[in-house]
Parts: structure tokens; C-alpha cells; sequence
């Protein structure tokens, strides 16, 4: 805590200079965040310092390169700086300008050359990728074409879904309106029916008449004449009958029995 908060003071008083360091609450907290201030402080700092010793270095060298240059046109070719024209001094600033931008460490052949193969070489790997990304650009649009037009489809889908549903349950709400009122309906025919029953009972109706009584009588009627039709097809065949007289009246007179007693039945019930 106490090498901290030393370092801290160390710290702000290298950074205000001359101004007074401003009060603030020395407890733990704000001790460890003022610290960790001063060690990025300090950190950058360094950085800037490399920083700007390495660009001193790199003006020395190029002075020295320039100086360099100045002796070699001297000597090779008996020209100074103050004897060239305005456009050999202007090539010349051309010239270290691209060294500059390719940051070669001089403006001959022997540096230039693999630099501009190598600055090739990047612009191909770039406009590769730039291919391989506008490909996949257009891969991608045509993705989210199919699938803004499946979004539509199905937004309509869904619209034409719920309509019928809205229909349909409208009919569903009209089909439980029918069954209630035809359920009403049969329920207030029931009790019409009974009360009507009891009435008749009540009056004394024979039960015989009832509904019930007349729907049976009317299935044994015809269930009586069901068994008459062999009865009368046999009575036909009998009347075709010619060898012998006699015996064709009594088969004649037994089926004409059978039949009137049928019938006798059939009044009866």
C-alpha cells in the first residue's frame, strides 16, 4: 500500500509538473486505480519514447543516405543539389517519396524491385479476395432473395390460414347454433309427445292405438305378408294343375285355407 501510494505521488507530480496535485481520498480503492493509471501512464510512455527514437533513427539514416547520395553525384557525376534543375530535384523527391511508401531502405534498383513484387503480390492476394468476397456477396443476396420471398410466401400463407380459420370457425359457431336450437327442438317435441301421451291415457285411448302399438302391428303386417307370397305362388301353381281334377280341388281348397287363414290373421292383428 505504501510503495503504491509513493509511486502514485511519484507518478502525479511527473505528470502535472508545476501545478499542485488536486486532493483525493487515499484509501485502498482509489490508491489501486490511480496505480494502475500510472503503470499505463508509464507504459505508454515507453512506447512513445521507442517510438520516437526509432523515427530519429530513421531521419539519420535517411539524412545519411541523402549525404551519401550527395558525395556519390559529386564524385561520379560533378553535380550538387544547388546544380540541378527544378525537375531533377523534383525526381529525386519523387523518388524518395516511393521509398518512403515502399519503406525500402534506400531509392536503388536493388530495393525497389522486390518491393514492388511484393506490393504485387499483395495487390493480386487482394484483388482475390475481393473476387472471393464479392462472390459470396452475391451467393449471400441470393440467399436472402429466396428467403425475403419465402418470408412473403409464408406471410401469405399465414394471412389465407387465418381467413379460413375465421370462416370456418364462424361455421362451427353456426353448426353449434343448429345443434343447440334442433336440440331445444327435440327436447320441446319430446315433452309434447309425452304430455300428449298422458292426455290420451288420461282419456282413455285404448293403448293399442298408441304410436308404439301401431308401428308393431305394422311390422307383423308385414312380415304376415312376406310369408304369403310363397303361400300364393304355391296356390297359382296348383290352378295350372289338369290330370286330376279332384285332388287339384283339395290341394286348391287347403291353399285357399291357408291363405284365408292368413288373412283372418292378418285383420286380426
Amino acid at each position: 500500500m505504501e510503495e503504491k501510494l509513493r509511486r502514485v505521488s511519484s507518478w502525479l507530480k511527473n505528470s502535472l509538473g508545476d501545478q499542485p496535485i488536486p486532493p483525493y481520498e487515499a484509501d485502498a480503492r482509489t490508491v489501486d486505480i490511480l496505480y494502475e493509471l500510472a503503470e499505463r501512464s508509464e507504459s505508454r510512455d515507453g512506447d512513445v519514447s521507442l517510438l520516437i527514437e526509432d523515427m530519429k533513427q530513421k531521419a539519420a539514416e535517411y539524412e545519411s543516405d541523402g549525404l551519401f547520395l550527395q558525395e556519390l553525384l559529386m564524385e561520379s557525376l560533378h553535380l550538387s543539389l544547388n546544380s540541378l534543375s527544378k525537375a531533377s530535384t523534383s525526381y529525386l523527391n519523387n523518388l524518395v517519396d516511393i521509398a518512403l511508401a515502399l519503406e525500402t531502405k534506400d531509392t536503388s534498383l536493388a530495393s525497389f524491385i522486390p518491393a514492388i513484387n511484393d506490393l504485387t503480390s499483395h495487390l493480386y492476394a487482394a484483388e482475390s479476395k475481393n473476387k472471393d468476397l464479392e462472390l459470396e456477396l452475391n451467393n449471400l443476396r441470393r440467399k436472402l432473395t429466396s428467403a425475403l420471398v419465402l418470408e412473403k410466401r409464408l406471410q401469405d400463407d399465414v394471412m389465407k390460414t387465418e381467413d379460413l380459420l375465421i370462416v370456418e370457425r364462424a361455421k362451427a359457431d353456426s353448426r353449434t347454433q343448429n345443434m343447440k336450437f334442433l336440440k331445444e327442438k327435440s327436447e320441446d317435441i319430446k315433452f309434447r309427445i309425452k304430455s300428449a301421451e298422458e292426455q290420451l291415457s288420461a282419456s282413455g285411448l285404448d293403448a293399442s292405438l298408441t304410436h308404439e302399438s301401431l308401428v308393431t302391428l305394422s311390422e307383423k303386417l308385414a312380415e304376415l305378408k312376406k310369408q304369403a307370397v310363397p303361400l300364393k305362388k304355391k296356390l297359382e301353381s296348383y290352378l295350372d294343375l289338369t290330370p286330376s281334377p279332384s285332388l287339384a280341388r283339395v290341394k286348391i281348397e287347403e291353399a285357399k285355407r291357408e291363405l284365408v287363414g292368413l288373412s283372418l290373421g292378418i285383420d286380426l292383428n
